[in-house]
C-alpha cells in the first residue's frame, strides 16, 4: 500500500503532518537538514481514523536566517515522503525590500503607460 504523508500545520515549533494508506504500524522515516539527522520525531496513531499522526520538534540549534528545508524520507525505500521549510532572517527581509522595489518600479511604468494612453486616445 502506497504511504502518503500530508502537512497539517506547524505549532510552537512543532510541524505536524498526517500519514494515511498505512494499515498496521507507522512508517519507518527519517527527518533530515542538510543531509544531518534530525532526532525527535514522534508517530502516534491517530484518534478517529486508522492514519498516523507526525510531531517533527524543530531544534533550536537548526534554527538560522535564510530557507531551512527539512525532508521526511521512507527509511525502507529512501523515498523522499514530504519536506517542510522554515524561513527566516535579514536575508529574507532584503529579498522582499527588493521585490517591493521591482513592483513599484512595474507600477510607476504602467501609470505613465495608462496617462500616454489616456491622452492619445482623447
Amino acid at each position: 500500500m502506497t504511504v502518503t504523508l500530508t502537512k497539517t500545520r506547524m505549532i510552537a515549533g512543532v510541524c505536524e503532518g498526517i500519514f494515511a494508506g498505512v494499515i498496521d504500524a507507522p512508517p519507518q522515516i527519517a527527518v533530515t537538514h542538510h543531509g544531518e539527522q534530525v532526532d525527535g520525531a514522534v508517530i502516534k496513531k491517530a484518534a478517529q481514523s486508522d492514519d498516523w499522526v507526525l510531531h517533527v520538534p524543530i531544534p533550536v540549534h537548526l534554527l538560522a536566517d535564510g530557507v531551512q528545508t527539512y525532508l521526511i524520507s521512507d527509511v525502507e525505500t529512501g523515498e523522499t515522503l514530504n519536506s517542510f521549510t522554515l524561513l527566516a532572517g535579514e536575508a529574507l527581509a532584503e529579498d522582499i525590500r527588493e521585490e517591493m522595489a521591482l513592483l513599484r518600479e512595474e507600477l510607476d511604468m504602467l501609470k505613465s503607460a495608462f496617462r500616454r494612453h489616456c491622452v492619445e486616445t482623447t
